[in-house]
């Protein structure tokens, strides 16, 4: 038996120093001849807000571009999300959420709101065929020519470029692309949280090695190989690929718990009573192994009186003593005629966990192929396909168990595509009837093609189909099941601050260029904009519960309670501050010119700091 033994020495306080850095960026870990060290130069990068210079050879993956993509990634964004409530399900009351926009920005706007409180990230990424398009955040060219040029600039700003094979940065122009965004992504997960990627053999390996160094390679938890085609096509120039990749990364591999699938009739029927047990059923197991230890090499007699011996160059799994206590535990079996080899009971009462292990193939009889996930937007859609490959939701909902998600986890998919994960997120809901994983769907608003069926059934982009799957997944579930679960979502766009440009930099303007500005906020913006930036910039989750209240005749947007309180109206006074304390809200916000004047502009600062001082106050 082996025993930890002292170090006997003291604390090594380089390696304690590595440990915190890598938890930090575990991307600028790598290796030495003494074990572990840190990659000054990327962590140098790491730390600056321009492309740092550094040609130091190390065991690492590297590809042009891959600096700006530390850069991009480390850069902030003046973007916000507007809520578009035309396009939502009961918005007030909804905890999901589904946002338009470049993935990119929405992941940076999410980073305060969500820092470490997402259980799950699933994404399905463009795979990088050489007929994908690819998401482009850093033109060499002019950015409206590049636009322009790919034919797939639109109104929503999209940022799609073709990736072809011919490219001369076929593989650096995707690991560009995903590389920030693993990145933002990883900030947002729990500590026992996970992430799983769907790839094909395009990028299996690229993904592997950006994923090792972002989310640290001892957090790799499995490949998993998911059979997504039924039957081989026999037109194949050499093999007819039947399978995609799953990787699967946790935060903390040594926080996360594996969720374990419940046990199949077929998985039970291997245990049987063949002695009438009164402990129950069981399954007879191999008592021999093939770590050979001389103590555990010796003769058995069995009840017919056959003397045997561990097969040749193995032993018993048992010590001598081990093997009589279970003999008179009644734990051994000699089959019915009591002349075979002993074999250990293993009853089902026994078992140490819940469920099945997961293995790390997923066929399609449990989890559904690539034609099962079309033919239920097919059947939404009332006979129409408006998406190419979506997944099925089988294959969802056993990634959701693989996760171990919690009552109330958050799920976030980033490329959502037809948004099954929304759709399985509800119907895991409904089968626990009280389930409340909410999700957060992000989709840039990619433009359907004009030829394509689902234009002509009036889907404009992506999004349109997406937003529609949900709706109709909602009202499938609550026809089927009658659970009373959350079947809404919040809709959120991309969008340019709602702050004119001289809120960011005042320091550009003359003063007589100032007077200009006498507003902040640009003349196209809501109440409802403002709201939801002022929740991001303050690190609130969007899916808080917002109600309109009206104090001293003024409208104020009260967020979960006394969470926030938000009023944009102006001409406020002494009057509504004394109003406002006395719900002793967390959080005040309001317009900097929407006080009545100087004077009552500070007085309500200083009511608020007499009568509530617990509140924190801020304009905008």
């Amino acid at each position: 038996m082996s025993v930890d033994k002292l170090d006997m020495q003291s604390a090594n306080l380089v390696n304690q120093n590595i440990e915190k850095l890598a938890e930090l960026f575990p991307n600028c870990v790598t290796e030495s001849g003494t074990g572990k060290a840190i990659d000054f130069d990327l962590l140098r990068q790491e730390l600056s807000h321009a492309v740092v210079e550094g040609n130091k050879e190390r065991y690492r993956l590297e590809w042009p571009g891959k600096k700006e993509a530390i850069v991009i990634a480390n850069s902030p964004t003046t973007k916000t999300l507007r809520p578009i409530r035309e396009d939502s399900v009961d918005f007030d009351n909804t905890e999901n959420i589904y946002i338009e926009g470049d993935n990119l920005e929405v992941l940076k706007l999410l980073q305060e709101s969500y820092l470490g409180k997402i259980k799950m990230i699933y994404i399905d990424p463009p795979y990088n065929t050489g007929k994908d398009f690819v998401y482009k955040d850093n033109f060499a060219k002019d950015t409206q020519e590049e636009l322009f040029e790919s034919g797939q600039k639109d109104k929503y700003n999209q940022r799609l470029v073709v990736n072809p094979e011919t490219a001369g940065r076929y593989h650096s122009n995707w690991l560009s692309m995903m590389y920030p965004r693993l990145k933002l992504a990883r900030n947002l997960l729990k500590e026992d949280g996970v992430i799983f990627i769907s790839i094909d053999d395009n990028e299996v390996h690229n993904s592997r090695k950006i994923c090792d160094e972002i989310f640290g390679e001892g957090n790799f938890v499995a490949e998993l190989v998911w059979e997504r085609a039924y039957s081989p096509k026999n037109d194949a120039k050499f093999i007819s690929n039947s399978h995609d990749y799953i990787l699967m990364y946790a935060k903390s591999v040594d926080s996360f718990k594996i969720g374990r699938i419940e046990r199949t009739d077929a998985a039970n029927a291997r245990y049987r009573n063949f002695d009438n047990d009164p402990r129950g059923v069981w399954k007879p197991s191999d008592m021999s192994v093939k770590t050979y230890n001389a103590d555990n090499d010796y003769p058995i007699t069995t009840p017919s009186g056959r003397v045997v011996e561990p097969p040749a160059g193995r032993c018993w799994r048992l010590s001598k003593n081990a093997f009589f206590e279970r003999l008179r535990d009644n734990r051994i079996w000699f089959g019915t005629d009591g002349n075979s080899v002993p074999s250990i009971k293993r009853f089902l009462t026994d078992l140490k966990f819940d469920g099945m292990a997961p293995t790390s193939i997923l066929f399609y009889k449990d989890v559904g192929h690539s034609q099962e996930g079309a033919k239920e937007v097919v059947s939404l859609f009332e006979g129409r396909g408006h998406f190419d490959g979506p997944k099925p939701q089988r294959l969802v909902s056993r990634l959701i168990t693989l996760a171990n998600t919690d009552k109330d986890s958050i799920i976030l998919d980033f490329f959502s595509g037809s948004a099954t994960t929304a759709h399985s997120v509800m119907k895991m809901n409904a089968e626990k009837n009280d389930g409340k994983c909410k999700y957060i769907m992000v989709q840039l608003p990619e433009s359907t093609d004009e030829k394509s069926e689902a234009y002509n059934a009036g889907y404009k982009n992506i999004c349109e189909i997406g937003k529609e799957r949900i709706r109709l997944a909602a009202k499938k579930i609550k026809e089927e099941t009658g659970a009373e679960i959350d079947y809404g979502f919040r809709v959120y766009r991309l969008d340019d601050s709602n702050m004119q440009e001289v809120y960011y930099k005042p320091q550009e303007y003359t003063q007589a260029n100032l007077d200009l500005f006498a507003d902040n906020v640009k003349s196209d913006r809501t109440a409802d904009d403002l709201l939801a930036q002022v929740m991001l910039d303050w690190g609130l989750p969007l899916s808080l519960k917002i109600e309109r209240l009206e104090i001293v005749g003024k409208e104020v947007f009260r967020v979960a309670e006394d969470s926030l309180y938000a009023c944009f109206d102006k001409g406020l006074d002494e009057t509504f501050a004394k109003e406002i304390a006395k719900d002793k809200p967390l959080r005040v916000v309001f317009r900097d010119n929407g006080f009545k004047d100087d004077t009552a502009k500070v007085n309500v600062k200083q009511l608020l700091k007499q009568l509530s001082p617990e509140t924190e106050m801020k304009v905008i």
